[in-house]
């Protein structure tokens, strides 16, 4: 009998919990144990100069069909350790907190009192199992003059369309920081075999997410890669959700327009609620961010010394409906109207009220979608813009743009996910004018799965680069962006895998890319095209937020 069993679970751990067991810490020190409750990994994340969030959740059994984890409806004592080595010989905080059956099991430890710029271990212990150890580590001091910042960002890892190998070797990079912009999960069923990767999973799984039962069990999918697990224990990371944690395209409380029972208002909401708790349940998140219902604090910021400033946007929760329906439009006039918001008019004030009063060198913006104008057609007579992007709320990003000019930002930089590619633009206040002045610039990065193995060129990165000038860099294989901010520059460099549809990649650099303080522009340092990787004509249906959607 599997000794996780509800009951046997919670007699263990009542018996192994107590706070005099902590000091001699012992157990397995595994968490490759076949009953371990530690299926899921660690994490850290939203790193301060005081302390970081720490999480786990219990769940013996991780694809258990009610969600539940195998684990009982009773909260249960789990102990947490921190230290400053890895053999924790030098513990400098611990703890016991409650795995509470109403938020999954799921544990949010908010560390205070640690020492900026410091790196820590941590790990947890519940029913006489260890978990794994994850390191993590502090922001620097508010005023730290800091030499240089690592940092990488990711999103949209669609769990059945590749094998997450780009996490593998994202863990063993030298990072201060990730930020994870978006579709951590993917609502739509994972198909019988569970798409390249093959395996056979119950039922439940096979059919889109509707309730919190089957948002909490398509994240415990997620969640046991063992590549995404080690990517989680290596560094803190950032996150903020997009449309696929919740649903292909939602806007604010409007369903994507389908046959799906959630198009009244007030029922999506419910369903936004429920992906909302799955989110924070598996994420490294604080108290500010636990959801009420179908509202979620995301848009958040946080500084590292007076190097660079980073702003965690959320641009779902707030926007206008798309305008001219979700897909590719021509002369959409509905996109220029200047009461339109992609943030929110309270997000946009916060937004642009915090780049106005910040003094660190680099200011980023770490959001979900390309803000550049992306015209899908090369004719000098014609445009065409995806209405979910950016360019549907035209005037919304000329407003954000030209405030930051007028603010005099220091050296803003966008950093975006979302769009399964990676681009590489220069931002101008105003695209229609071609003496406007570049003030900015904007990474995009590509995705972790999604999309699956894709392909150096393909011909609609072909008409990207022929109909935006500002656009100076394309490609479409999965991978990560890693950069390195110092007070002079900013480097940014595209890594990508040559495969993701089967295990075992190699990484590469695809290209590099240096911003000087001061000089805004982008600065092309390496092009290293793959060898040997096919160029293919066309990708379509690949990007399923640019395809044609029904007009609302």
């Amino acid at each position: 009998m599997n000794r996780y069993s509800r009951r046997g679970f919670l007699t263990a751990t009542l018996v192994a919990g107590s706070a005099a067991a902590i000091p001699g810490w012992v157990g397995t020190g595994t968490a490759a144990a076949a009953s371990t409750p530690f299926t899921l990994g660690v994490a850290s994340g939203d790193p301060a100069p005081d302390g970081v969030v720490l999480w786990t959740r219990l769940a013996p059994e991780p694809l258990a069909v009610d969600g539940r984890g195998g684990m009982p409806e009773q909260a249960v004592q789990v102990q947490w350790q921190v230290a400053a080595d890895d053999r924790f010989r030098r513990v400098v905080r611990e703890g016991i907190s409650l795995a509470r059956p109403e938020h999954g099991h799921s544990v949010h430890v908010e560390l205070h009192g640690l020492r900026p710029g410091r790196e820590y271990f941590y790990r947890f212990r519940a029913g006489g199992e260890i978990s794994p150890v994850g390191r993590t580590k502090t922001a620097p001091a508010p005023g730290a003059d800091l030499s240089a910042l690592a940092f990488a960002f990711v999103s949209c890892q669609c769990w059945y369309e590749g094998f997450y190998t780009a996490y593998r070797h994202l863990a063993q990079e030298d990072l201060d920081v990730v930020f994870h912009l978006g579709d951590y999960i993917y609502e739509y069923g994972v198909g019988a075999t569970g798409g390249v990767r093959g395996v056979s999973l119950p039922e439940q799984y096979l059919k889109e997410t509707f309730t919190l039962t089957e948002y909490r069990n398509r994240h415990a999918l997620y969640r046991t890669d063992p590549d995404l697990q080690a990517a989680h224990a290596a560094f803190p990371w950032m996150v903020t959700v997009d449309d696929h944690d919740v649903e292909n395209n939602w806007a604010k409380d409007i369903s994507q327009i389908d046959t799906e029972p959630d198009q009244d208002p007030q029922v999506f909401l419910q369903r936004r609620a429920a992906a909302f708790q799955a989110y924070y349940e598996h994420l490294p998140l604080r108290r500010a961010s636990m959801p009420g219902g179908p509202d979620m604090r995301l848009y958040r910021r946080a500084s590292f010394g007076r190097l660079a400033t980073f702003n965690v946007l959320d641009t779902r929760q707030y926007r206008d409906d798309q305008p001219c329906g979700d897909g590719l439009d021509v002369g959409c006039a509905d996109r220029l109207d200047p009461n339109r918001t992609m943030l929110g008019a309270r997000q946009e004030e916060w937004l642009l009220g915090g780049l106005a009063r910040s003094r660190t060198t680099w200011n980023m913006l770490a959001q979900q979608l390309l803000m550049a104008p992306l015209d899908h057609d090369a004719s000098p007579d014609v445009q065409a813009f995806g209405m979910d992007l950016w360019d549907g709320y035209a005037s919304a990003r000329a407003r954000l743009l030209s405030g930051m000019v007028e603010h005099n930002v220091r050296n803003p930089v966008v950093l975006s996910g979302d769009i399964h590619r990676s681009l590489a633009a220069e931002l101008r206040p105003d695209f229609d004018d071609p003496n406007s002045p570049v003030m900015g610039v904007e990474f995009a990065g590509t995705s972790i799965a999604s999309g699956k193995d894709g392909a150096d060129q393909d011909g609609l990165g072909q008409t990207f680069l022929a109909a935006n000038p500002h656009l100076k860099f394309h490609n479409v294989q999965r991978g990560y962006v890693r950069a390195t901010a110092t007070p002079e520059t900013l480097t940014v460099d595209y890594r990508i895998v040559p495969y993701v549809t089967r295990p075992g990649a190699p990484i590469s650099t695809r290209a590099s890319f240096a911003v000087e303080a001061g000089n805004p522009g982008l600065h092309q340092t390496a092009d290293n095209p793959p060898i040997g990787v096919r160029t293919i004509p066309d990708v379509a249906g690949e990007l399923d937020h640019l395809a044609e959607q029904p007009q609302r």
